[in-house]
C-alpha cells in the first residue's frame, strides 16, 4: 500500500523505567540521561534471520577473503592460509565454508602461468586465480594486470573518456612486476548508449581490458513545480517502531522545505510503500515499481539490510541517485567510484569494525580504575554473526588488527541468538583464552543474546559494539550486567554551552519535528536519521540550484565538495567516495539511575585520531 503522509504515531518503546537497580555509576542530570538513550542514533535496519532450514539449498558462493598466498614458484604446493569463503543459502543464511567442505580444481604449480581454480560446493563454483613464477626463467612478460580502474566509469554521450585513477602493471614470468603508464587505449565509444563498453589496455604484446557504460542524460520525478522522491520502508508490524519515525523525520524536513517554497520553485513529493522489511524480494519488488512506474527522481532513506542489499545492482543499472541507505552492509562501500548513484550516509559497518578494534587497542577505559590501555600481550575476543552484519563488521575488525600488527591478538568466534549451547561455547572459548575486552559485532537482538551469555558465564571485561546496539532497547533492562559496556555513535546531540544542553541542530530538528505535526518524534533516534536523509538529498538540490536538474548533475552536485551533517560530522562523496561517514564519538552504558542509558565519553573521532593515542 501507498502511503504520501504518515500520520501513525507508535509509543515510545524505551518508556518503561521503573525497574530498580543498584547504582553503578553517578553521573549528571537524570533527565538528561532519559533523552540522551532516546537520541543516540541506532538502527534495528541490519536485522537478519539468523535459523537455516533443513531443506535450504546453496543460493551462491562468496570468497570473503582471498588467500594470503597467490603467488607460487615452480613446485610449490597449494597454501590456502587465509582463504575463507561462504555459502549464501535459499533461506537468506550464510555458512561459511572450512577448506574441507569444498572441491577445488585447476591448481598446477608445475608450469608457469596464471591459473584459473574452480570451487564447488552445493552444486555451485566461484573460480579465482592464482600466479606460478620461475625466478630461474629467461625474463618475458606473462600478462597485464590492472592494480586499480579509472575513477570514472560511466559516461555520456559525447562526454570524453578520462583515464585518471588508471594504473597498470605488467608481470613477468620470473614472478618481477613494473607499473606501466606507455600504454595504448582502445574500444571507447560515446557516440551511443552502453551497457557494456568493453576498453582494452595494450601494452608489448599483452592486452587486458575493463569495462565502461555509456548512459543518456537522464532525468525523471520532476515537473516545473514538484520533485517526487520515495522509499519502502517498515510501517507495519515489529519494525514499524523504526519505519514510522524514520518516514517522519523525512516528511518533517520536506515540510520546511515546502512550507519555504520548495528549492528553484519546486516542491517535494514523498511516496512510500511498505515493505515490511524482512523480505529482499518485496522490497526489490516495491524499489522497482517506485522508479519504474511512480518514476521518482530518486530514493531518500533507503531502507534495510535485505531491501538495500537486494537493491544496490538495479540501482546502479538503472543510476536512479539514493541517497541515504538504513543499514551499513560492506556493499555499500566504494573507494572511488566517480558518478555512482548509491550515496550512503550512515557509517559502513566496515569502518564501524575498524572504529571498535581502533577503541579497544588504544583507548585508556581499562584496570581497575578505568584509566589504563590494553596491555600489549592482551587478548581481544570477538564473538560475530555469520550473516552480513557480522562479516561485515568482523572485516573491520581484521583490518584494524593488520593496520596496527596486531592480527594474533585477536580471537574470533561465531553465534547466533538462536543457539544457546553454542553461544555458551563460545563464550568459554574466549574465558579459557584469558581475553581482557569483548567486540560483539551483530545487530541488536544477537547482541541482547551474546552480553546475556557473557554476564552468566562471569565474563567480566570490557564490551565493544556497533552503533547499532548504542539503544536501551539492545540490553536487558532486568540484568545488572557485570561489566562496562561501550558503543559507537556518529551523532553528537550535546552542547554544554547552550542552555538547553543541546546542539542548535537538534533544536532545530526538534522544532521542525512538532512544525511538521510529529511532536511525539521530536526526541526519536529513528527520526533523526529519516530527518538527516532528507537534508543532505536537498543539500544536493541547493547546489543544482537553477541548473538542469538531472540524475547526472545531482549526482556531480553530490560529489563537488563534502556536505555537512546535521548533528554529526561530514560525509564526503568527492572523488567518487562512497565511505560514509568515517568518524564516530563513544558511548557508554549508565545503569545508575535504574534504566538503560549511553551517556558520551569520547567526542566525535576519526580512526587516525584515535589511533594516536
Amino acid at each position: 500500500m501507498r502511503t504520501l503522509v504518515l500520520q501513525n504515531k507508535v509509543p515510545n518503546v524505551l518508556e518503561d523505567g521503573n525497574n530498580k537497580k543498584n547504582a553503578k555509576r553517578q553521573k549528571g542530570d537524570i533527565m538528561k540521561r532519559v533523552l540522551l538513550a532516546l537520541l543516540v542514533l541506532v538502527s534495528t535496519f541490519a536485522l537478519v534471520a539468523c535459523t537455516a532450514k533443513v531443506d535450504a539449498t546453496v543460493e551462491s558462493l562468496v570468497v570473503v577473503t582471498q588467500a594470503t598466498k597467490v603467488e607460487y614458484v615452480i613446485g610449490e604446493a597449494l597454501d590456502l592460509t587465509g582463504f575463507e569463503v561462504k555459502a549464501v543459502m535459499s533461506d537468506g543464511t550464510e555458512v561459511v565454508l572450512s577448506n574441507t567442505d569444498f572441491d577445488l580444481t585447476g591448481f598446477d604449480s608445475t608450469t608457469v602461468g596464471q591459473k584459473t581454480l574452480t570451487l564447488i560446493y552445493g552444486g555451485k563454483y566461484i573460480t579465482f586465480t592464482i600466479s606460478v613464477f620461475d625466478p630461474e626463467a629467461d625474463k618475458e612478460m606473462l600478462y597485464l594486470e590492472i592494480l586499480s580502474l579509472p575513477k570514472q566509469q560511466v559516461y555520456l554521450i559525447d562526454e570524453a573518456f578520462k583515464s585518471t585513477g588508471l594504473v597498470v602493471q605488467a608481470v613477468y614470468n620470473t614472478g618481477e612486476k613494473e607499473v606501466v603508464t606507455d600504454y595504448t587505449l582502445s574500444g571507447f565509444n560515446n557516440s551511443g548508449l552502453t551497457d557494456f563498453g568493453v576498453m582494452s589496455i595494450i601494452w608489448g604484446n599483452k592486452v587486458v581490458t575493463f569495462g565502461y557504460k555509456v548512459r543518456a542524460i537522464t532525468v525523471q520525478g520532476i515537473t516545473d513545480t514538484t520533485i517526487t522522491v520515495g522509499n519502502c520502508a517498515a510501517t507495519s508490524g515489529y519494525l514499524a517502531a523504526v519505519g514510522l519515525p524514520f518516514n517522519a523525520g523525512i516528511e518533517a524536513y520536506f515540510h520546511k522545505i515546502n512550507e519555504a517554497g520548495g528549492i528553484a520553485g519546486r516542491t517535494l513529493n514523498f511516496v512510500h510503500y511498505d515493505d515490511g522489511f524482512f523480505d529482499a524480494t518485496v522490497g526489490l519488488n516495491y524499489t522497482k515499481q517506485l522508479v519504474e512506474e511512480d518514476h521518482i527522481f530518486a530514493l531518500v532513506g533507503h531502507f534495510g539490510t535485505p531491501t538495500v542489499g537486494a537493491t544496490i545492482d538495479y540501482i546502479q543499472e538503472v543510476g536512479v541517485p539514493m541517497v541515504y541507505a538504513a543499514t551499513g552492509i560492506n556493499a555499500l562501500y566504494f573507494q572511488e567510484s566517480v558518478g555512482n548513484p548509491v550515496m550512503a550516509v550512515q557509517p559502513i559497518y566496515k569502518t564501524d569494525g575498524r572504529v571498535m578494534a581502533a577503541r579497544v587497542l588504544n583507548e585508556s577505559l581499562f584496570g581497575t580504575a578505568g584509566d589504563a590501555k590494553l596491555a600489549a600481550t592482551a587478548k581481544v575476543g570477538v564473538l560475530y554473526t555469520p550473516d552480513d552484519v557480522g562479516n561485515s563488521i568482523k572485516a573491520g575488525i581484521e583490518v584494524q588488527a593488520i593496520t596496527e600488527g596486531r592480527e594474533s591478538s585477536f580471537v574470533y568466534r561465531s553465534f547466533t541468538a538462536a543457539d544457546t549451547a553454542a553461544l555458551n561455547n563460545a563464550v568459554l572459548d574466549l574465558v579459557s583464552a584469558g581475553v581482557s575486552a569483548v567486540i560483539v559485532a551483530s545487530n541488536q537482538l544477537p547482541f541482547k543474546a551474546a552480553v546475556g551469555a557473557l554476564d552468566s558465564n562471569a565474563l567480566d571485561v570490557p564490551v565493544f559494539t556497533s552503533y547499532v546496539n548504542a539503544d536501551a532497547t539492545s540490553v536487558d533492562p532486568l540484568v545488572d550486567y557485570g561489566f562496562d559496556m561501550y558503543a559507537n555513535a556518529w551523532l553528537d546531540i550535546l552542547d554544554a554551552t547552550t542552555t538547553s544542553g543541546f546542539s542548535a541542530d537538534f533544536d532545530t530538528f526538534a522544532a521542525d519535528m512538532v512544525a511538521a505535526d510529529y511532536a511525539a518524534y521530536a526526541a526519536n533516534a529513528y527520526a533523526m536519521a529519516g530527518y538527516i536523509a532528507a537534508s543532505i538529498f536537498v543539500e544536493g538540490l541547493i547546489r543544482v540550484g537553477t541548473d538542469t536538474l538531472t540524475w547526472e548533475s545531482f549526482i556531480k552536485a553530490m560529489e563537488s565538495t563534502p556536505i555537512s551533517v546535521p548533528m554529526g560530522g561530514v560525509v564526503d562523496f568527492t572523488g567518487g567516495k562512497r565511505w560514509g561517514i568515517a568518524s564516530m564519538s563513544l558511548l557508554q552504558l549508565d545503569l545508575s539511575a535504574g534504566y538503560p542509558a549511553w551517556a558520551k565519553v569520547r567526542d566525535i573521532e576519526t580512526i587516525s585520531a584515535i589511533e594516536a593515542k
